[in-house]
């Protein structure tokens, strides 16, 4: 039975981390000393839940945590430096902070080392977060122990709705766009402006002009959508951020 261990400390623990060419050690102290840090860890690197949910959300929603009390946000995960480096460059995860429990001690000294040798991991962390007060751990959202990898409740939204249920989220918008487009560029330039991160699709890369057309009805770029509704091209978003519609929903 994996226990909930809150009000005791993180247990104390040196990572084997790697900057650029060089090994460095990096305490349990360093981490989590004088700071309120938000902890969540997973399975594995590269693997299909941390990849497609579990990471993204938390990178999109670190922005949000900070203006709510939160210094720093780490993903853990029993994965050597070099496996959690190459994961946060390919998933472009700038707002997080990877730590690497190669040996698995941190995940074990929190009773949450698990046997997954039926997957061929061998032992890895099972999946959970944590809210954690200069070194003591205020709260836990630990999955439920069953058979597979269950991902209900440790997921960014139910801790940011834990730390602060009137939190502004960012909202969710995306660019289609196409190489040369200076209406795009114009867009673009509009969101930024109005401090709006954004994710860009662009065709002939990212997607085709079959799938711009599925989605938004038309061909021509930019179409933008905000929060799954479609805002148009510049002119429309230029009207929509004037008329004050804000960052966060």
């Amino acid at each position: 039975m994996l226990k909930n261990i809150e009000g005791q400390s993180v247990p104390n623990v040196t990572f084997k981390t790697r900057e650029g060419d060089a090994w460095k050690d990096v305490t349990t102290e360093d981490i989590f000393a004088g700071k309120k840090v938000i902890l969540f860890a997973l399975p594995g690197a590269f693997t299909p839940t941390c990849s497609s949910s579990h990471l993204p959300r938390y990178n999109e929603l670190a922005a949000t945590f900070k203006q709510n009390g939160i210094d720093d946000v780490i993903c853990l995960s029993v994965n050597d430096s070099f496996v959690m480096n190459e994961w946060k460059k390919v998933q472009d995860a700038k707002n997080i902070t990877f730590i690497p429990d190669g040996s698995g001690v941190f995940s074990d000294g929190m009773g949450m080392l698990v046997n997954k040798d039926n997957l061929g991991f061998g032992l890895r962390s099972w999946r959970y977060s944590m809210l954690v007060n200069d070194g003591k751990i205020e709260k836990m959202f630990i999955e439920p122990d069953v058979e597979g990898d269950p991902f209900d409740v440790s997921d960014a939204d139910t801790m940011l709705e834990h730390i602060n249920p009137q939190a502004r989220k960012p909202r969710a918008i995306t660019v289609f766009s196409k190489p040369g487009c200076s209406h795009c560029t114009r867009a673009k330039a509009a969101l930024e402006k109005a401090d709006m991160a954004y994710e860009e699709i662009v065709l002939g890369t990212d997607a085709t002009g079959l799938s711009l057309r599925a989605v938004s009805g038309a061909l021509t770029t930019p179409q933008i959508f905000i929060d799954g509704v479609k805002i148009g091209g510049a002119d429309e978003l230029e009207t929509y951020l004037a008329s004050g519609n804000s960052v966060a929903a």
